[in-house]
């Protein structure tokens, strides 16, 4: 598994937890672990100073109220307690993650989750303007809107980094 020399507290039942969570959703372990080391560098106490995000995945206050704790709670939480959290925002999710690219999106937009290379990323409340704004990496043409295709684009950088390849399910 990479990234396990990111690990600073109880490495070890991190690690399997991470392993067990990704045999229930039917994912490549390292794909769970890149995405929260691009989240959080594996820090369980991270917080986002824009938003409050906190934690291995970054937490919306709303998306831990959704899964019925806070984000004071996830802070307090060690590593291994907070896994369970990221495996039931992650867990509806089961049976549709085909890559790492997913994983990703999930995190990012889940709204684009399974569409095509061509989507542009927007729901009925947010133009695409307005998140390509916010998310200028992944606008790679700026042209004001990002694409699944360019998406994809800058996370092929970041996984072949760290030598991933986004769609291999096994080790």
């Amino acid at each position: 598994m990479i990234l396990t020399n990111y690990i600073t507290e109880n490495k070890a039942l991190f690690i399997n937890r991470v392993n067990e969570i990704s045999t229930i959703l039917g994912i490549n372990p390292d794909w769970l672990m890149l995405d929260m080391y691009h989240e959080s560098g594996l820090d369980s106490t991270a917080v986002n100073s824009n938003g409050g995000a906190t934690g291995l995945i970054q937490f919306m206050p709303a998306t831990a109220a959704g899964l019925g704790t806070s984000t004071d709670e996830l802070l307090n939480m060690s590593n291994v307690e907070q896994l369970d959290y990221v495996l039931a925002y992650f867990k509806p999710y089961a049976g549709r993650i085909k890559t790492a690219y997913d994983i990703f999106l999930i995190d990012f937009f889940p709204a684009a989750l399974g569409k095509p290379d061509d989507y542009i990323f927007h729901t009925s409340n947010l133009s695409a303007q307005t998140i390509a704004k916010a998310n200028k990496i992944f606008d790679l043409d700026g042209d004001g809107q990002i694409t699944m295709a360019e998406y994809k684009q800058n996370l092929n950088n970041y996984f072949s980094k760290y030598g991933l390849d986004p769609s291999k399910k096994k080790i």
